[in-house]
Formats: structure tokens, sequence, C-alpha cells
């Protein structure tokens, strides 16, 4: 007993159980590991569907008006006042305004009946008319243009009382003031303005883009009984109905516009529209489209910015964002070495080797084709190399590859990897391009192509 009792003791130890549940918990907790290694670590191709469509061209340009236009200069001094409405043609004889030297004349008028200076219904609707146009102009960006209307609606109220002053004339010229009112007619032919800007003189070739900075035009109208000086513009005449819009354009749109030669453009300030003659002027400071016309002058005669929009035919396709698009290299070989062989029929070469042994052989290689162009296919460059011989069928020329050419085309992933598509781009602009569809070796609509091609390389797979 005593022996037992002065023996050691020893700590129990308590036996490992490993049961099913843990494995498991290990095996997918170290798989979660490593598909969270992989996702990191990897390139993601991110897909984009395919589909037709049409590109969004800002067609809508502000243009400055070119016309043939001369400043006529008042002969005398005085108060001036005009009998012809603005925008309105007058032939050479015409009266066009007279100047009073006393100011006798606009105190007749003053004096008389109120009644005598109504304006008719057709006076009335003319006014309207400049109000809804201004109306329908107007933007908060351009709050001057209000005072340019503020000044044109008073010029065209004086112009149509002025007619009641005609009669008043007679009385005065037979007073013992007479020949103090001088009667002043047209010289030329044209249309006539009351207002100069210092553009009437410019041309096509000589406009700048300083010219479309609107906050510093300055517009000077020219009012009814205002006092004029001797040399003092007394009113503008425009000479023709041929007049032109230039506009600011690209290099790249100046091409498409005068390959267009004449195109449709459509008026924003009353939805006219009209057909232009196409002039491209590559001036000092940049590329500028001129557009002729030989009508509608006299609808914008007071105006010099009109807002117009280029009814351009849109062209459409299929649409895809211009980051997928690649410029890749292939072999040019002549189409009547291309072959079928293998287990499928697929096309191919038939390309020369030599064996271990030093012995000349010959072995088919599947190389697909991404185009063909002047008796000439695209091959892939990754299954030949340079210097490669290739046999022609039932022939015993050879044909040494090394022609190179490139074409621009996209990434498809429609099997899971990455292969190659030519495209034939038609238009584009900064973010989209419209591209051929039905094409032999291209795109269809709702493929799946790579969103960023430079990110991808030819047969890498897709992670998603």
């Amino acid at each position: 007993m005593a022996a037992r009792r002065s023996g050691k003791i020893r700590k129990y130890r308590k036996p490992l159980n490993i049961n099913l549940g843990m494995i498991i918990f290990g095996c997918v907790s170290v798989y979660i590991g490593i598909c969270v290694f992989m996702y990191f670590t990897s390139s993601h191709i991110i897909g984009y569907e395919v589909k037709a469509g049409s590109l969004s061209v800002n067609n809508v340009y502000k243009g400055i008006a070119i016309r043939k236009e001369e400043v006529v200069n008042s002969a005398d001094s005085g108060y001036i006042n005009y009998y012809t409405r603005e925008g309105g043609r007058v032939a050479v004889g015409d009266l066009v305004y007279t100047v009073d030297e006393t100011g006798r004349l606009s105190e007749m008028v003053g004096t008389g009946d109120p009644d005598e200076n109504s304006l008719s219904d057709a006076d009335l609707n003319e006014l309207k008319s400049e109000i809804l146009a201004f109306i329908s102009s107007f933007t908060p960006q351009n709050f001057r243009e209000v005072y340019d209307f503020k000044y044109n609606v008073e010029g065209t109220v004086m112009k149509l009382a002025n007619y009641s002053i005609l009669e008043n004339i007679d009385v005065l010229n037979n007073s013992s003031e007479a020949g103090l009112v001088n009667f002043c007619r047209a010289a030329k032919t044209g249309i006539v303005i009351y207002s100069t800007d210092g553009y009437e003189s410019l041309t096509a070739d000589q406009v700048q883009e300083s010219d479309f900075d609107q906050t510093t035009y300055k517009k000077t109208p020219l009012i009814s009984n205002e006092l004029v000086n001797r040399g003092d513009p007394a009113y503008k005449l425009s000479l023709s109905e041929n007049w032109s819009i230039v506009i600011p354009v690209t290099a790249e749109r100046a091409a498409e516009l005068l390959e267009e030669e004449y195109v449709k453009v459509k008026f924003l300030k009353n939805q006219d529209i009209s057909w232009g003659q196409v002039l491209i002027h590559e001036n000092s400071d940049g590329v500028y489209a001129e557009l002729a016309f030989n009508n509608s002058m006299i609808t914008f005669c007071t105006d010099r910015y009109i807002d117009i929009e280029l009814m351009a035919k849109d062209e459409t396709g299929l649409k895809i964002p211009n980051s997928a698009i690649v410029e890749k290299e292939f072999f040019l070989v002549p189409v009547e070495y291309i072959t079928k062989g293998g287990s499928n029929g697929v096309n191919g070469v038939m390309r020369e080797f030599i064996t271990e042994e030093g012995e000349i052989s010959k072995e088919f290689v599947e190389t697909p084709i991404y185009n063909e162009e002047d008796g000439e296919y695209y091959l892939d460059d990754t299954v030949l190399r340079i210097g490669d011989y290739l046999l022609k069928p039932d022939s015993e020329d050879k044909y040494a590859v090394s022609k190179r050419g490139k074409l621009i085309g996209v990434y498809n992933i429609n099997k899971g990897y990455a292969d190659f598509k030519q495209i034939q781009i038609l238009s584009d602009n900064e973010e989209y391009s419209i591209v051929k569809s039905g094409t032999t070796y291209g795109l269809s609509v709702y493929d799946y192509i790579a969103l960023d091609a430079s990110s991808v390389k030819e047969n890498d797979f897709t992670s998603n």
C-alpha cells in the first residue's frame, strides 16, 4: 500500500477529437481565401452588350450673319425722322428719312390731336410680331438683349407714328421756315436697317473667335426724333438677298460638311428651314464653315448672331463605347494559301517545318480569319512567326510570312474568352462610335464585348 502511494501522479491528456464539421469548415475557409486572393490579384473583363443606335451629335451653333451692307450717313444736321419701316425694301428715290434743322416739325406733331397719331391694326400687328419674336428667343444669360429690344420697339413706334408727320411737312415748308426740313431719299435699292454694329464690312475669311464674344458686342440703334450731326450714321442698307452664316467647327466636322456640299439648316428663331451651300475657311485662329443662302435674308436682317441647327443625317449602326476599341497587328497571307483541315474542317494553312531528324515536313495550323482585303487574309500573329513558309494547296509554291497589317476592332467575349473582331467605324464622338453592322468578320446586335480593351489580351478568359 505504501509503495503505491509513493508513485508519481501524471496529468491526464484529453484526446483530440476531430469531427467532420471542423474538416468541412476548414476546407471552405481555405477555398474562400483562395477565391478572394485570386479576385484581387487577377484582371477583370467587364462586358458591354452591343446595341443598335445612333450618335447624339450637337448640331446647334451660334453663327455670325455676313451680309453686303452699307451705312448711309446724314448729309445734314438736325432732328431725324424715319418713314420707312425697318426691314422694308426701298427703291432708288424712295423717301427714307427727313432732317428737321429747327425742331419745329416735332413740336407741331406734339401739339396735334392724339387720335391722329394712333396706330392702325397693321401697325399693331407689326409690334406684336416683334414682341413675340423677342419672347421666343430671350434667355436670362443674355439680359442685355432687353435693352436692344427696348430701343427697337421705341424706334418702331416712332417710325409708325412719323407717317402722320408727312401731313405736317407741307404746312411747315409753306411757312416762313420753309426749306428747313430736308428730304433724304435712297440712292440705292435695298433693305433698310436702323442700327449699326461695326460688323458691316466683315467677310467670312476675316471671322475670328473673338467675334463670337457677345459680351463685347455693341449694337447702336438709330432712333427717330434724335439729334444728328452731318456725317453721323442715318440708316443702313442691306444690298443683296445673298448672305451667309459663319460658324466655328473642328477640322473633322468641316470635312464632313464639305463632303455634303449642301446642308439643311433650321433657324431656331422661327423654326424655318433652308438649304445652305457649305464653304470652308481656315482663318488665322481656327476653321470656320460658311453656310451661304440666297433667301430669308430679310427675315434676319436685324440679327447679327443667329442660332441654327444643322439637320445632318445621323449615322445608324451598332453603338459601342470608344474604350472598347483597340488596334491590333496581323499577318497578311494571300487567300490561295488558306485551306481547311483538322477534325472540324476549320480554316488554316499548311506550314513547312523541320523535324528533329532534320527532315522537311508539313503540318496544318489552324488560323482564324479576321478580315479579307485586296486578295489577302488577316491571320493571327500568335500562331505564325516571321519567316514561316506556307505551302500552297495542290502546288509547289511557297510563301514566306512577313507582311503585316493593322485592324481596328474590339474583343468579343461571347464564348467566355476574348476574341478579336474587326469593326468599320461610320461616325464617332468623344464617348461612342457607330460601327457598321452585318459585316462578315464583325459584330452583331446583342454581342458582348470587353468594355475596356486596354485591360484585355487575346484569348483572356472572362472572370464573370
